[in-house]
């Protein structure tokens, strides 16, 4: 699953990703911003298990990280 952080409407990427996860556990979910780093980073560290690629990134980029989290 590729997600932004701050989607609009009555849930965030994050709780979309929890949903999505209760649901496959095996689910893989990579996470995007531009700006709401502070829904999943912490103290300049990533919450366990989080994925994340900031804006603005490449399709070179983005292509790179989608295969890291795919293998990992």
């Amino acid at each position: 699953m590729f997600t932004d952080v701050g989607l609009p409407g009555p849930i965030d990427g994050r709780q979309l990703a929890d949903e999505a996860r209760r649901r496959r556990p095996d689910l893989k979910v990579l996470f995007t911003t531009g700006y709401a780093r502070n829904a999943i980073v912490h103290q300049g560290r990533l919450d366990p298990g989080v994925e994340l690629i900031t804006k603005p990134f490449t399709y070179a980029g983005l292509a790179q990280k989608v295969r890291q989290v795919l293998e990992s």
